[in-house]
């Protein structure tokens, strides 16, 4: 497991590379939370996403020869957003292998960043092919099972640490779970009296099902917010949020859709479907723990398009006039 100084290593390597996000207390979020509610809010990062920490802190961890090799990554969407780009800003060939799930404007941002990309029909084919093509020379930027990786997303806990005001529970939306395995690990360390809390959504629920069988297991996948869609998390992850994470909670879909909807009417913040699951699941921590929770809420990314959202919420008939 990574510990305390891993992080403090990787925020010295991409510091002046990356932004420093804000962590704001939310007044909309805390009425319609009925709690105090901080937000940091990593979708202001660069790429969108907290996952340019991660991918950056790799990339400058690489030898000459494994950037000459060329660099290739899974993904649903942020993490290959994130890799073509930083890779593109270094001078590094990329590949990208994402399934065609994927979201359109992701595939787009990462084709025009000048990776290659490569598209499988699922999840599952898109990991076997990047380990093909692994095995075959490329060098492997993997989205979460990767201790550089991992120490980089957690300079966002590094930062929530310093910059939030009094909190009790931290709650983290969890895909393979390098975010909040890098976020545990620095406020344990930092803020060790916090709580903190998963969550994912039903049909994406690699974590939870670890967690109930006591190491990583593959899920069948089926929720379409496939930027929280890995197949199997990996004993890397699971170790770390089996030993720091109070619980992985689960949200279906519909309200993770509904909380996009509303992080924008209440918090006047467009997030993707990967933090809106943060607002069903604050709802399950408050409900734990009580009225007197102080919460952080990493709003993780925010790469989706308008007719995206629009068409799940018609699906889950959550439009309103």
């Amino acid at each position: 497991m990574i510990g305390i100084s891993d992080i403090e290593a990787a925020a010295h390597r991409i510091a002046g590379h990356i932004v420093r996000t804000p962590t704001v207390a939310s007044p909309g979020l805390t009425a319609l939370l009925g709690v105090p509610v901080t937000a940091k809010l990593e979708l202001f990062q660069h790429t969108g996403s907290f996952k340019a920490r991660g991918a950056l802190a790799k990339l400058l961890s690489l030898s000459e020869a494994e950037r000459a090799a060329g660099v290739v990554a899974v993904s649903g969407g942020n993490h290959g957003i994130a890799l073509a780009t930083t890779a593109a800003a270094l001078d590094v060939k990329a590949t990208v292998v994402m399934p065609r799930t994927a979201p359109a404007r992701s595939l787009e941002i990462v084709a025009q960043a000048g990776a290659s990309v490569r598209l499988t029909d699922d999840m599952d084919g898109a990991f076997r092919l990047v380990t093909r093509l692994r095995d075959e020379g490329l060098t492997l930027v993997h989205p979460f099972d990767d201790p550089v990786v991992i120490a980089g997303q957690g300079t966002v806990g590094l930062e929530l640490a310093e910059d939030a005001g009094e909190l009790t529970d931290v709650v983290v939306s969890v895909g393979g779970g390098g975010l909040i395995a890098g976020i545990a690990t620095a406020l344990r360390a930092r803020r060790p009296g916090l709580r903190v809390w998963g969550v994912e959504t039903e049909g994406a629920e690699s974590m939870s099902a670890a967690l109930r069988a006591g190491g990583p297991v593959p899920v069948p996948l089926s929720s379409l917010v496939t930027t929280l869609s890995p197949p199997a998390v990996t004993r890397l992850t699971y170790d770390h949020v089996a030993a720091l994470v109070e619980e992985v909670l689960v949200v279906p879909d519909r309200d993770a859709v509904q909380g996009c909807l509303d992080l924008a009417n209440h918090a006047k913040v467009w997030a993707e479907p990967a933090a809106g699951c943060l607002l069903p699941a604050a709802r399950q921590v408050i409900a734990r723990v009580g009225g007197g929770a102080r919460l952080g809420l990493v709003v993780c990314g925010g790469n989706t398009t308008p007719g995206e959202l629009t068409g799940w919420a018609d699906r889950f008939s959550l439009l309103r006039d």
